[in-house]
Formats: C-alpha cells, structure tokens, sequence
C-alpha cells in the first residue's frame, strides 16, 4: 500500500484531499505545516493557525488518519518572508505563494514526508498531474485544474520534474462546489470553511501592515501623470531587427517629477506596486488613479487617471536565464528558437496569446495584446493548451 501525506491546511480543499485519496485506496497521514509565529509581526489577535491546526487535527480524526504538526517557521523566514522584505525594498512585488509551494511545501515539506517513509506528498490544489510514456522514461506535466475559475496551476508554476514525481493533486478533476459538497456529506468541520485570503503564511494581516512593521515609513510624493503626455505618443515603430524590437518594448519608462503634478503624499514607495489603486488616498480626480511605477531610490510614486492609462501597459517582458524555469524539460528553448503560448502574468488572470523568444541572456515574451501593469519579481507562467510548461520571474 502506497503511503501519502496530505498538507492538511484546515481548509476545506486539504480535507477532501484527504479523504480521496483514501477512498483511493493510499495510507494517508495528515500534516499541518506551522509556517509563522512571530508574535511581534501578527497584527491582530486573532491567531488563525492554531484555529487551523484545530480544524485539520478534527478533520483528520473524523477520517480516521494519523495526524501531526510539523514547525517550518524558522526555513519560512528565511526562504520567504527575508525574501519578500529584500524584493520590498528594491521595488519588486514578490509573490509569496508561488515561493510557498517552491521553497516550503514541495521541498522542506516534501523532505519531512519522504524521511516519515511517504511515497507521495498531496495537496488540496486545483491542478492536474499528466504522465507522459508511463513506466519508461516519465514525464510529469502540470495541467490545469478541471474547475477553471479555481485553477491554481499558477500557483505551481516553479515545480520540477523531481517534485511532480512525488506529488498528488486528488481534487484537480473537481469544482469547489463539488468538493464542498463532500465535504457537508463527510460531515467536516471545513465544509463550509471561507476560503483563506491573504499571505499564505500571515493569515488574517493585510500586507502592507506587515511590510510597515519591516521597513521604516518615509514621506514622499505622489505624482500624477497625463495620459496626453508626448513621450506616450512618440513611439518607435521601425526596427532593425526583431531583438532590437523586443529590447525596445521591454525598456522600464523612466520618469521625473517634472513629467507630471503632485497630487499627493505617501508613506514610502516601497509599500505599492504597479497597478495599484487603492491605498493613495488622493481623490478629486475624475477617474481613479492607478500607479504606473514607483521609484525607490527616490521615494516616488508615479500615478495616471483610469485603468487605461498608458502608462499601465506593456507588450512585451523579459526573463533572465537565472531566473528561466521550465516544467518540461524537454521542451526548453535553444538560442533563437520560438514558441507560441497562452501565458499569464498573475494569478485567475485569463490566458493570453504570446510568443517565446529566446536569446543569449534570457527570454522575451511577447503579447498579441498589451498587459496592463507587468510587475518586476512577479511570475510569467506559460501553458500549451492546458499545461503549464514554464515560467519564470519578470526582470
């Protein structure tokens, strides 16, 4: 009999998990991950992962399996939060659960669950594993899940074939109500659980609560620019080649507070990222303002009017060689080779047509349409039809 361990989070998703897999036929044990408990950086009372430990430790007695808490906090901090700080401060947005599933739960956690003699590791994802030439020479891919508005294979986009070897996602084929569904018949104390919100590992805090505890406020301005502005409207459109292009499409706008009028204050621009509207606390304009960029160095916040603002959008990133990760192997692009893909750039966002194109340092994506507020350190993830097949972190 083939062992799992699920990652029983407390959630609904974790629990049914479970049980699948059970009915499937595996030995399964229940793990809770404790990722965060430092005390002087949880903002509010309430303390949701005892509440959710409590939750999985009932769900795991209902079903009947074996159930234990194992402590990950200390190489939480340092392989997410120090990481999440550090990307703060440079102007990036990093994106923790990416990160979360990455760094902790398919490796650390994955460690623990292979010493405890696991065959497999599960986890309460919406996503699918697909095997290619079964029994030879196996390739794992990464599909989405069947419920297209929970898909989380985004969330995934940073796994290997190592880690999807050992990896189980029995809920992939269902849809939340389905597992809901379950969930109310099995009786579960998670049933009609709220979907958790937030950092996977700070539950109930707001984000820019915690960085504020990190990194020290500083005034400084915020700047609104016109959408009219010349240098929107003189663009190149001539190229000598197509790198030429692509070098073009992706260079970073840099601004001044001259290009614009100062329309408000902020407590330090490293709290906010490109696309951002709420938390300005500037009103009086006809359409709400968005930032289009924001300048660390010198505490500046650039901001424009609407979601159409010119200023949001790109056609086209860029991806350094370090920071290129390909799920499938075997499909890897050689130097000037090209792929066409449905790719997104943050999560529940609708797939989008573009083209891969790689070159000696890197890799350019290309849109059929521009995005708005492309994001350094946020993830790139590209899909033929309904697999994942790579992504990486946007320079």
């Amino acid at each position: 009999m083939k062992r799992v361990i699920v990652g029983l989070s407390g959630g609904v998703d974790s629990s049914v998990a479970a049980y699948i897999l059970q009915q499937q036929g595996y030995e399964v044990i229940g793990l809770f991950m404790k990722n965060w408990h430092d005390d002087s950086v949880t903002i509010s009372d309430e303390c949701p992962w005892l509440d959710d430990s409590n939750d999985a430790m009932l769900v795991a007695e209902k079903l009947g399996i074996p159930f234990q808490t194992v402590d990950l906090s200390e190489q939480y901090k340092e392989r997410i939060v120090d990481y999440m700080f550090k990307e703060y401060e440079n102007g990036r947005t990093p994106n923790p659960d990416v990160l979360c599933n990455r760094e902790i739960k398919f490796d650390v956690f994955m460690k623990i669950a292979l010493d405890l003699g696991a065959d497999y590791v599960a986890t309460g994802h919406y996503c699918r594993k697909g095997i290619l030439n079964a029994g030879e020479d196996e390739t794992y891919q990464l599909l989405a899940g069947v419920d297209g508005n929970k898909d989380q294979s985004y969330f995934l986009c940073q796994l290997s074939q190592d880690q999807l070897a050992k990896a189980l996602f029995p809920i992939g084929e269902l849809t939340k109500p389905e597992v809901r569904k379950i969930a109310a018949e099995l009786d579960l104390v998670t049933a009609d659980k709220k979907d958790s919100q937030g950092l996977c590992f700070i539950g109930k805090v707001r984000l820019p609560e915690f960085l504020q505890q990190q990194l020290k406020p500083k005034t400084g301005v915020i700047v609104e620019v016109d959408k009219d502005q010349n240098f929107y409207r003189n663009t190149q459109t001539k190229f000598a080649s197509k790198l030429e292009e692509l070098k073009y499409l992706t260079t970073k706008k840099t601004y001044a507070v001259s290009d614009g009028k100062i329309v408000g204050k902020h407590q330090g621009a490293h709290y906010f990222t490109k696309g951002q509207r709420k938390g300005l606390g500037v009103g009086g304009t006809v359409e709400p303002l968005f930032v289009i960029d924001t300048d660390v160095n010198e505490n500046v916040i650039y901001t424009g009017q609407g979601h159409s603002h010119p200023g949001l959008f790109k056609s086209a990133l860029f991806v350094t060689n370090e920071e290129e990760h390909w799920i499938r192997e075997d499909l890897k692009l050689e130097q000037n080779q090209t792929m066409e893909v449905m790719a997104r750039i943050r999560y529940r966002q609708p797939l989008q047509k573009a083209i891969l194109y790689k070159v000696d340092n890197g890799l350019f994506v290309e849109f059929e349409v521009p995005q708005s507020a492309i994001t350094e350190g946020q993830f790139v993830a590209w899909y033929l039809e309904d697999e994942l097949v790579g992504s990486g972190v946007i320079s």
